[in-house]
């Protein structure tokens, strides 16, 4: 079952998935943390809060495991985040991966609720959570114990329990012997529907190469920003801009120039809070050795 499970980032806001960090640990104290207790010995790994359907649909058997396809990668879902002062960096790239742990799964208490990709969760469909796979990304889970296994697409974060791996769908854990156990060691691998080759994070397609070092100079907007920098030609700004984005290797987001007040900032942003800028900012201090300030402008 599921596991310290619950980070539907942004999801009460106007887009998909974005719910606010404040709101996300919120939730996950208060629906998570009950769950996250040891089960009594001799019971099947689920919560008392949650569990299986009250009624199993007839063609349970027939749903189809998904088929993997190229997807352009969720705006919101794939920033860094933090769950119980832990901070998660998602991947963005197409590398193969394939990791072994266990897996648990999740039911009636999470059937209808939103998931991280704004998506509704429906335990009757081949899906699951990760913490950092890509949103959405495709995973073929394997139970090592019988050899049965499922491709499921990602679509949700979690587990945050600190000994799982995935959380499977009703479907996904009934397809592979796990449904009545509640939980089990499975091995986890990527899978993709054509050959490696990085995509867009965006529905808008890649830019070209050339156009990388061209800086992005964009209006003033809303939200917290951090400033790593600021200067008063637009040369020296897109140099440093150059300079920091080869540093910050993990950063998923475009390192923007605005230009305001006869400045030319050099920023991070914007964040739809200041714990999720703090966040990120210290994500900033590890990589380049100094902080960046936090503006709302």
């Amino acid at each position: 079952m599921r596991a310290c499970y619950g980070v539907r980032r942004e999801r009460d806001r106007g887009d998909p998935g974005s719910l606010s960090a404040a709101l996300v640990l919120a939730l996950v104290v208060l629906l998570g943390l009950g769950a996250c207790s040891t089960a009594p010995k001799g019971k099947p790994s689920y919560y008392a809060d949650d569990g299986p359907p009250e009624r199993v649909p007839d063609n349970l058997a027939d749903v189809p495991e998904a088929v993997p396809r190229e997807e352009p990668l969720h705006r919101f879902a794939n920033r860094p985040y933090i769950v119980f002062g832990q901070t998660y960096v998602p991947v963005i790239n197409r590398e193969p991966t394939k990791e072994r742990g266990i897996a648990s799964w999740y039911g009636k208490k999470f059937h209808g609720q939103k998931t991280s990709s704004g998506e509704t969760y429906d335990m009757f469909k081949m899906t699951a959570a990760h913490r950092t796979l890509p949103i959405p990304s495709y995973a073929r889970v394997t139970n090592l114990k019988t050899g049965q296994s499922v491709v499921v697409r990602i679509n949700d974060r979690g587990p945050f329990h600190s000994n799982r791996l995935i959380d499977l769908s009703y479907a996904a854990a009934q397809r592979i012997g796990l449904a009545a156990r509640g939980s089990g060691m499975v091995e986890v691998e990527r899978v993709f529907d054509a050959p490696v080759r990085e995509p867009s994070i965006s529905q808008t397609p890649p830019a070209p190469a050339a156009a990388v070092q061209t800086p992005l100079v964009i209006a003033e907007s809303s939200g917290l920003w951090l400033q790593l920098g600021a200067f008063s030609s637009h040369d020296g700004a897109a140099s440093f801009r150059d300079k920091v984005a080869r540093a910050l290797s993990w950063n998923n987001e475009p390192i923007e120039i605005s230009a305001h007040g006869g400045l030319h900032r050099v920023r991070l942003g914007p964040y739809r809070n200041r714990e999720e800028a703090v966040a990120i900012a210290d994500r900033v201090r590890q990589s380049l050795g100094f902080t960046p300030s936090i503006s709302n402008r």
